[in-house]
Order: structure tokens, then C-alpha cells, then sequence
């Protein structure tokens, strides 16, 4: 884990300074008048996880239940080989390779990300994760630099990578099952392109249940569900609702997006930045069925966490989950037109912690711009899990 703790200064660093940083094309490999060499996805190394194996999904993912009164009960887990659907996974930046690409070698960086965020849907689908030569922490710097933007992330060779692993899973493993999207941040800019090229309103997108890209910004007509980035993919308003999307940025209530928010907002004046609530599709209020790291551990490093209870007592498993202690709704404010907006209802008389971690930071400021985005899929594991079981069973009553 050592590594994952420097990604996180690495991070931090990147983004402080991001505004000195020159803007620049983030794969000089394509530029060079060489095009890169393919990856191979029949090779099971280019995967970090495939069904039937021990890999980097086949991890301990119990659970201590924290109650508001101090209990702790613990939650066993367990993957479910015989699920019905699949869902294929594209991870957010986290790789520390000093290139503007990564490699495709599975570092701790990605290991680590594939246990906080994927590993969990085990057990609704099947699970599929390629690795790709994304943009790393330090491609993304020179990305936002003065005038620069998230745009590039959906183009180029992690793009095209993505791309070669999707038509190797639907040549050699989907075999007419239905399948779950799931991306954050970078994993969802490349997630939204694939869909416009190859899904959106072609028949393929029968077999999709749901596309679930956290992280990121996708535009919609004011007052409509459908029609901006994607022309025939709405909003999930069900849990049982298929062919929909689930999308959100996280903030937290007191710390809502600033001017310079990076989520959250449209160009265009007639769009506006779509959310999704899931812990309440059908709109308002809901409570967050969260899954968060014992140690304060998230997809770039670690963050202080405050003791889960107190007196403070051990806890043996690597999640925990805090039932009551969280909801969220559907909110815009004069910088962003759509984002999800987390409240933490902490309450100094009971003996569970008041507050949760997860906040991006440099040194002791909070950079509010970019939100609760460490743990954007973290906060709503358990209400994402649910609404892929349910839509698993309404699929297969179609079928």
C-alpha cells in the first residue's frame, strides 16, 4: 500500500499545481507517427479481473455495521459465481507511471481501486475489468493546465483500449447476457464515448441494464431525461427500469461546488448536468447505503478518518457501513446545474463518529471543486448494488 499513499500526495500535487502546468496532448505515443502496438485481450493478463479466477476482485469485502448506538455487528460478503448479468468496469485515474500513459502492468494503484469500487458487484454479476493505458495522475496535470479541461479523456489509446476489451468481451464472453456499465471519472468519460459510438439506440443496448458513470458530467435538456450526450439512453427514475442511465457527482451539503467546480455544469444553455439519486430514483431525498474504508482508504491513498465509535473500539473488517448516518438528494446551485448533495447527520450525543472522510485535500484545505469525488461510488455502493439485483430480476422476466 505504499504506493497507493504516494499516489495520493502525487495527486494532490498534480492538482494544486495543475494551474502552472502547461495544457498538452496527454499521449505522445499517438504523435509520434507510431501507432501503438494493440493489447492482447485474450491474454487473461490483460484483465484485473475475469470470472473463474483469483484475481484482484477476489478480495475480503466484509463489513462492520456501525450503528448510531455503538454496536458493531459484522457483515459477512460473498461473490455470486452463478449471477445472471455481467458488468464490465473502467477505473478513474489513479495510475502513478511518470509516463502520460500507463502501462499495462497492475500496480498497486490499480489493485487497490478494483477492491474499492468494483469488487463489491460480485455479488450481482459477473465481473470483467481490463487494464488500459489510461491517462495517469501525471498526464491529467498537464491536461488541466490554464485553459485545459476532462475533455481529452475520452480519446486515444486508453480509449481505444477500452474499446478492443469490449469487442473481446462480446465476441468471447457475453454469449447474449445482460450487462452493467460502471465507470468513474476518467473510467466514465471513456464509458460515455464507447456508449455513443456503439450502444446508443442500437440493439445492442437491449441486453444493457443500466450504465453506471459516477464522476463525471453528462449534459441532458432541461426538463427532459434523454436527448443531450446520449439520444436514446434516459435516466434510471426505478430500480427496475432497464436501457437507463445512473449518473452523479458528489458534494458534500456545507461544501457545495464553488465557481470553479469541475462537476456539475454544461456549456451549453439549454443542458443541464444530469443526476441520479440512487438512494431514490423516482427523485428527493434517500438514505446512502455507503460502504467506506475502516482506515479511510480511497482511490488515491488515504484520508484522516476519525475512530467509527467511541470509546474507540477495534475493527477487523476492511469496510464498514454506517446505517442512518447519511442521505442524499438531487440538488444545483448557481455554479452547478446538477449534482449530487450528500448530508452528513452526525449527532455529538450518540458514540458513532459525526463525520465521514474522503474530502480531496492539500495540505490542511479542502479543494471543494472537486467535491466528495475520492468516494463518489463508495457513498452509494450498497443502493447501486440493489438496484442492479432488481433490475437483474426484471431482466430476466423480459428474457
Amino acid at each position: 500500500m505504499v504506493r497507493c499513499r504516494l499516489g495520493l500526495h502525487a495527486f494532490v500535487f498534480i492538482l494544486a499545481a495543475a494551474g502552472a502546468a502547461p495544457a498538452q496532448t496527454p499521449a505522445p505515443a499517438q504523435a509520434a507517427g507510431t501507432a501503438p502496438a494493440k493489447n492482447d485481450y485474450a491474454d487473461d493478463k490483460s484483465w484485473l479481473c475475469r470470472p473463474g479466477r483469483q484475481d484482484a476482485c477476489a478480495v475480503d469485502m466484509s463489513a462492520t455495521v456501525v450503528s448510531s448506538d455503538g454496536r458493531l455487528t459484522r457483515e459477512a460478503w460473498t461473490a455470486n459465481p452463478k449471477a445472471a448479468v455481467d458488468c464490465f468496469y473502467v477505473y478513474p485515474t489513479v495510475s502513478t507511471d511518470p509516463t502520460p500513459n500507463s502501462d499495462m502492468n497492475a500496480d498497486p494503484a490499480e489493485l487497490n481501486v478494483v477492491r474499492t469500487q468494483f469488487a463489491r458487484f460480485g455479488s450481482q454479476c459477473r465481473l470483467f475489468a481490463p487494464l488500459y493505458r489510461q491517462v495517469t495522475l501525471a498526464g491529467l496535470r498537464s491536461m488541466l493546465g490554464p485553459g485545459g479541461s476532462f475533455a481529452a479523456l475520452d480519446r486515444g489509446l486508453g480509449f481505444d483500449d477500452v474499446v478492443d476489451a469490449w469487442h473481446h468481451y462480446l465476441a468471447r464472453d457475453n454469449g447474449g447476457r445482460g450487462f452493467v456499465l460502471v465507470g468513474h471519472s476518467q473510467g466514465s468519460f471513456v464509458l460515455a464515448e464507447l456508449i455513443r459510438r456503439e450502444i446508443d439506440g442500437k440493439p445492442i443496448q437491449s441486453k444493457l441494464l443500466s450504465a453506471i458513470l459516477l464522476g463525471t458530467t453528462i449534459a441532458v435538456p432541461k426538463g427532459k431525461d434523454v436527448g443531450g450526450t446520449f439520444q436514446d439512453l434516459p435516466l434510471c427514475h426505478s430500480a427496475t427500469q432497464l436501457g437507463c442511465l445512473i449518473t452523479y457527482a458528489s458534494f458534500r451539503s456545507d461544501v457545495a461546488p464553488p465557481a470553479n467546480t469541475l462537476f456539475g455544469r454544461v456549456a451549453d444553455a439549454n443542458m443541464v448536468a444530469a443526476c441520479t439519486n440512487p438512494a431514490a430514483l423516482g427523485g428527493g431525498s434517500g438514505e446512502l447505503h455507503a460502504y467506506l474504508s475502516t482506515t479511510g482508504t480511497t482511490i488515491t491513498g488515504t484520508s484522516p478518518q476519525q475512530p467509527w465509535v467511541m470509546p474507540e473500539q477495534a475493527i477487523a473488517t476492511p469496510w464498514v457501513s454506517v446505517p442512518g448516518l447519511l442521505t442524499a438528494r438531487c440538488a444545483a446551485n448557481g455554479n452547478a446545474s446538477g449534482y449530487l448533495e450528500v448530508t452528513v447527520h452526525g449527532d455529538a450525543a450518540d458514540p458513532r463518529t459525526d463525520d465521514i472522510a474522503g474530502d480531496l485535500r492539500a495540505g490542511t484545505s479542502v479543494l471543494s471543486n472537486w467535491g466528495l469525488h475520492l468516494i463518489d461510488v463508495n457513498l452509494a455502493m450498497g443502493n447501486l448494488l440493489d438496484i442492479v439485483k432488481q433490475q437483474s430480476t426484471a431482466y430476466g422476466k423480459k428474457k
